[in-house]
């Protein structure tokens, strides 16, 4: 039986008709991109964030499945220089001007210590919402050989989401596991990861999630 969305039969039935929804197809050699889960997201002592815990445990089981089947883990945070982050040079900076306290070297821009991030996987340092935007991201999938971008992180409305419409965009199918994204409301986020399903790649749960990464083939 067909789950019903938040928004209703009617909407569904629109989003139907004109075409969205279909599922996207799932490769052998998917990387899992873990998108701004930095503490000064994942914990609300920091006017940016908030308590992600859920999807920090979430993710990093999908991380520990990742592993045994040679799946690269990218790492993305936001990191702005301190002429940056007080000058006009981004754009960006002054519709969301909170995210000013985002400098390079601050507390707000470490990873969250809890997430099991190795010293060979790919860090990837961002000025904007997508992790492909003015970064070797599509560059370094390509060369490994990715064919699918599993995406998590935050915020769902935010990051997430710019980098799943990127990841498509780039030509790599995108699947979301809805435990490991979060937001600071949840509103957005539920608005956020219908889109995310209607448009731009598959919002799966977290047993899907993980069994897909337990089937893959044996690293060679």
């Amino acid at each position: 039986m067909r789950q019903v969305s938040a928004y209703g039969t009617e909407t569904d039935s629109t989003y139907e008709r004109a075409g969205f929804g279909a599922p996207v197809r799932r490769g052998t050699r998917p990387a899992l991109i873990v998108v701004d889960l930095t503490r000064g997201f994942t914990q609300d002592t920091f006017p940016t964030g908030s308590d992600l815990t859920g999807v920090v445990e979430a993710t990093s089981a999908l991380v520990a499945a990742a592993r045994p089947a040679g799946v690269p883990v990218v790492w993305t945070a936001i990191s702005y220089s301190p002429a940056e982050a007080a000058g006009g040079s981004v754009t960006w900076l002054a519709k969301a001007t909170g995210m000013r306290a985002l400098v390079a070297g601050s507390e707000a821009v470490e990873l969250d210590p809890r997430l099991p991030r190795r010293p060979e996987d790919l860090l990837v340092l961002k000025k904007g919402a997508s992790a492909f935007f003015g970064t070797s991201l599509a560059a370094s999938l390509t060369g490994l050989g990715v064919d699918t971008a599993l995406v998590c992180g935050a915020t769902t409305s935010g990051c997430v989401r710019a980098t799943a419409v990127d990841a498509v965009q780039s030509g790599f199918p995108v699947l979301v596991p809805r435990a490991c994204a979060g937001d600071r409301a949840q509103g957005p986020h539920d608005a956020a990861l219908f889109d995310i399903q209607a448009k731009y790649g598959d919002v799966i749960g977290q047993e899907d999630a993980l069994e897909y990464l337990r089937r893959l083939p044996s690293p060679s």
